[in-house]
């Protein structure tokens, strides 16, 4: 398991790996030419240094060329940072988290995207009953 993990990072870097989860691979000329408001080359060459001495992102020589690859997949990298959220800002509780998503005044929220969420708390439910049963 990489050092830091996705919710560790700063805006700058959760960018810039997106960025390598999007393209699978990337150098720092491919991640330069994709991020909003660019820094400079030497700030994306460290950003990536960094991540990849954190563990997030290994590198493999293309050439004269470094490219960038994640070390963990994104389903682990969201998985983590969702953990960690529901750690800091909901006593672990998913139901506190999930009201919180539901009440929230600036979202809207369709009848279809409800009927789907019912519908996985309903096979939840059912996994759960059988594994209990």
């Amino acid at each position: 398991m990489p050092q830091r993990l996705q919710n560790d990072l700063s805006k700058r870097e959760r960018q810039v790996m997106e960025i390598i989860y999007l393209k699978k691979e990337a150098s720092a000329r491919d991640i330069l030419n994709e991020l909003p408001k660019p820094p400079s080359y030497s700030a994306v060459r460290s950003i990536l240094y960094i991540q990849k001495k954190g563990g997030l992102l290994e590198c493999k020589k293309e050439g004269k060329k470094n490219i960038y690859v994640p070390t963990i997949s994104p389903k682990k990298a969201m998985n983590s940072a969702l953990r960690s959220l529901l750690k800091t800002h909901f006593d672990n509780s998913i139901e506190k988290a999930v009201t919180a998503i539901l009440e929230a005044e600036d979202k809207y929220i369709s009848n279809e995207e409800l009927d789907r969420l019912a519908k996985l708390i309903d096979d939840v439910k059912y996994r759960g009953d059988r594994k209990n049963g």
